[in-house]
């Protein structure tokens, strides 16, 4: 028999420990260490294999590299995220928060493939192969050759892949829902998903099929979330949104095999998710005429320029600490921003409650969005409305000056898209690149463009 050995392993970020403590020490949760039961000795697995290794082959960087096989499955927004669609023999981790729609993507995707001939296997842990197919007949897919079964033994499903040839891709919703027989632990530990994943992950090296895995993302944390596979896998891509907005967007964190950052926008509608091909009109499409406290920023996601609303609402505060509520952007640039213009432009702005929220449900990180979000609270702090045709974007420094961004051009070609006639930015200090249809307004400081709208409010 094999022997048992006990482990206590924090379900947050993997961290192991000898012993069952209330607090991780690593990443400071309380109450996710877990007891978890790992076979050893004869029988259970690696560990029950001598350590005889052949030496490995080694290769000179000068040697021939091929290109890496891509399976293209027809949905733009997918293979613009995934960087031009599956590479054979990678491992694709698919995360997001439950019921965002990952599965009814994978399923559009699997049948859009299925459709171009490819061979496609489904593996469902979490639902009956007649919840599937319902699935698919009420999205219209039930015709598509994608063969389903419903499975969590990791065992079992290697067993099954093995038994078909040629397979192309192989989806498997989701890794939280898998276990397998090396491991004694509950489905959903960090054991189990972490021996799953390399299984599967040996799986698509050896055999050249593409392997996708979903992973959900509890807010509780009781299951363990995608992070502890990042690292195993080839790409990770992100699903966000919620219930309360229509469209998706669907983000690339990592990817070995194409560029990181990049967005797909799709709509969730009763048919099934929808691609939006124009995300910045489907984001400014609900925006208020005249209201102050908005601003039009021109962004860069990936290499897509996208345009939309920050909104900003600054009250006088009844309280001793007034609030600061930020939804879709960092709240201590935010911080940041009244500092400087508490500072450097003489804006009394810091005792009042502030409001800022990004339309449309997106997350922004980049710097550039400082000139929007410093234009938003001005006009609402002011009470007038900016230019309704106008957009905003540049980066703030601690001085108070407005640093130039990359990419200017492709911003100022997607605003001159949509209809606005104004763009204000820092100094370019690159050769400037005339836009037909669009005036470039440019400013060394803050206070220059607080005086600037202050000016036209008069």
């Amino acid at each position: 028999m094999p022997k048992q050995r006990v482990n206590y392993v924090c379900q947050s970020c993997g961290s192991i420990y000898t012993k069952w403590a209330g607090r991780c020490d690593n990443c400071g949760e309380w109450n996710k260490i877990i007891e978890e039961i790992i076979n050893s000795g004869v029988g259970a697995g690696p560990k029950s294999v001598l350590a005889t290794g052949k030496p490995a082959n080694l290769a000179n960087l000068s040697g021939k590299a091929e290109d890496a096989v891509r399976i293209i499955s027809g949905i733009k927004e997918l293979d613009r995220v995934s960087g031009g669609g599956f590479v054979k023999g990678s491992t694709l981790l698919v995360g997001g928060d439950p019921g965002i729609g990952k599965s009814t993507l994978l399923l559009q995707a699997a049948s859009a493939l299925a459709n171009r001939g490819r061979s496609i296997i489904y593996i469902s842990g979490e639902e009956a192969i007649a919840q599937v197919q319902l699935r698919a007949k009420r999205l219209g897919l039930e015709k598509s050759a994608v063969k389903l079964a419903s499975e969590t033994n990791v065992e079992t499903i290697l067993a099954t892949l093995e038994n078909e040839k040629n397979i192309d891709l192989v989806i498997i919703d989701s890794i939280q829902t898998l276990w397998t027989e090396r491991i004694e632990s509950t489905p959903g530990t960090v054991t189990q998903v972490r021996t799953s994943a390399q299984a599967l992950t040996r799986f698509a090296k050896k055999s050249g099929a593409s392997v996708i895995l979903v992973g959900h993302v509890t807010k509780d944390g009781q299951i363990a979330g995608p992070k502890l596979v990042e690292h195993m896998v080839d790409g990770v891509i992100y699903f966000e949104g919620d219930n309360s907005h229509s469209y998706r967007i669907l983000r690339a964190v990592k990817n070995r095999y194409g560029a990181t950052d990049e967005i797909g926008v799709f709509e969730m509608t009763q048919n099934g998710l929808n691609e939006v091909n124009n995300p910045s009109s489907l984001f400014l499409d609900q925006r208020d005429d005249g209201a102050s406290g908005s601003a039009v920023f021109a962004g860069i996601e990936g290499t897509r320029p996208i345009l939309v609303e920050i909104q900003a609402l600054v009250a006088p505060s009844p309280l001793g600490t007034p609030r600061r509520t930020v939804v879709g952007w960092d709240s201590s640039r935010l911080a940041m921003i009244i500092a400087v213009l508490e500072t450097h432009c003489g804006v009394k702005i810091g005792a009042n409650d502030i409001y800022l929220n990004i339309a449309g449900g997106l997350k922004i990180t980049e710097p550039a969005a400082d000139m929007a979000v410093a234009a938003a609270l001005i006009s609402s702090l002011s009470g007038s409305p900016l230019q309704r045709e106008a957009v905003f974007f540049g980066e703030i420094s601690l001085s108070g000056a407005i640093r130039p961004v990359i990419h200017a051009p492709l911003r100022l070609k997607e605003a001159a898209k949509l209809g606005f006639n104004c763009a204000f930015s820092g100094k370019l200090h690159t050769q400037k690149q005339k836009i037909s249809g669009i005036k470039l307004v440019e400013f060394d400081n803050l206070l220059s463009l607080v005086g600037a709208i202050s000016g036209k409010n008069k």
